[in-house]
């Protein structure tokens, strides 16, 4: 049976009971955790907010709630927020940026309904989602631009580098053999992983026959990572509509499928830093249970879980080797996770004492060990944070 991979949508909680594959040996915890400044991000007049990157420089973007209740994507700069907008439709995401630009990408709905009545963007409305491409305009204003497709109607964009290339998934016009016959979200096109570069959309090759796939980050030398697999209804657990098969490395004119922890599905590369190391999440033997992974140097590692748990996720890594994901319960408790020389560090301590914030995941981390991600107050709404180290442990960018 497949595994359930974390779901990182705002709304959405992790409540399916996971089965340990097997006895797995935790890594050392670290009894002196890093001391951090937690900064509640704020929304755009609505309640809720998730990060989901941060540059060197600490600025963070992700997506925030306005006064309707809508999802639109947000820059967090030096205590201001700014709302980007959407390209007509009703809700939108910032998913990496801003670089050495200014560029910030992302993707967004459209004001025309998709002919499809796919669900592509996963935000329950059906209408058209695109890529996009922000840039900053003078006095603080800035230009949002779609990204061109495979042929098909919708596309996603999830990382830009310095140099301006992106990562994620379009559609081609051919209909894909493999989608289910769904009545939620359902997938008409196949779905491709793809590169934008100086204006042009490239696919990415994938590999045994995948029809689907998307492209999830790409590093500055250029190297891309994702994963490939065949069609499903829009899965919250990796933001695409796919099942996902292969955790994929695209170099130059090559695909390479990095293995897995010994089991068959639920592969994905999440992460590449420039140096080429990669994270993401493996099934383990038998594909009842997850763990999360760095490779390098042609390896795959298992990172394991914190003591007691049953299941991790690896969803960041930075250029000196950092880690951030976050680990699961067997009964579906999350609790975000820095990997750091060799040790484990529970974040979810981190909060001020007397705060009704309890931060539950770890979505990026920047060289500086500036860190983001979501927490969960009372009433269940996500607040998007960002952890600054302190007391010592700020490292400053070369």
């Amino acid at each position: 049976m497949k595994s359930t991979i974390l779901m990182r949508m705002a709304g959405i909680a992790l409540f399916a009971t996971m089965a340990m594959a097997g006895p797995i040996i935790a890594q050392e915890q670290k009894p002196e955790h890093p001391h951090y400044t937690f900064t509640d991000l704020g929304a755009l007049g609505g309640t809720s907010s998730m990060a989901f990157y941060l540059n060197a420089h600490g600025t963070v973007v992700g997506q925030a709630s306005v006064p309707d209740g809508s999802q639109h994507a947000i820059l967090w700069l030096k205590g201001l927020k700014k709302d980007l907008g959407t390209l007509g439709g009703t809700n939108s995401v910032a998913f990496s940026g801003p670089n050495e630009r200014g560029q910030i990408v992302g993707w967004t709905e459209t004001g025309t309904s998709d002919s499809n009545n796919e669900d592509y963007c996963g935000f329950g409305t059906h209408l058209t989602c695109l890529a996009f491409l922000w840039e900053p305009g003078p006095w603080g204003h800035g230009v949002m631009t779609p990204l061109q497709t495979l042929g098909g109607n919708n596309a996603e964009a999830n990382s830009i580098s310095h140099r301006g290339e992106v990562a994620g998934s379009a559609e081609n016009g051919t209909t894909d053999s493999t989608c289910p016959g769904q009545t939620v979200a359902p997938q008409i096109l196949q779905s491709k992983p793809v590169l934008w570069r100086k204006g042009d959309i490239e696919e990415l090759p994938t590999v045994n026959g995948d029809p689907d796939g998307v492209a999830y980050q790409i590093n500055d030398e250029g190297e891309a990572v994702g994963t490939s697999g065949t069609c499903s209804a829009y899965n919250f657990n990796i933001l695409a509509n796919l099942s996902p098969v292969h955790a994929l490395l695209w170099h130059k004119d090559s695909v390479r499928d990095l293995g897995s922890l010994g089991g068959v599905t639920g592969n994905i590369a999440f992460s590449i830093n420039n140096g080429g190391e990669v994270v993401g999440i493996s099934d383990l033997p038998g594909d009842k249970s997850f763990n999360a992974f760095l490779w390098k140097k042609g390896q795959m590692h298992d990172l394991s879980t914190l003591p007691g748990d049953a299941n991790s996720v690896a969803l960041a890594i930075n250029d000196i080797g950092d880690v951030v994901g976050v680990s699961i319960g067997a009964t579906g408790n999350l609790r975000p996770v820095l990997w750091h020389d060799g040790g484990m560090t529970d974040l979810s301590t981190v909060v001020p004492s007397g705060s009704a914030l309890i931060p539950f995941i770890a979505e990026y981390i920047n060289s500086r060990g500036e860190i983001v991600g979501e927490a969960i107050d009372p009433t269940g709404i996500l607040h998007a944070f960002k952890l600054t180290p302190c007391d010592g442990n700020h490292r400053d960018e070369d």
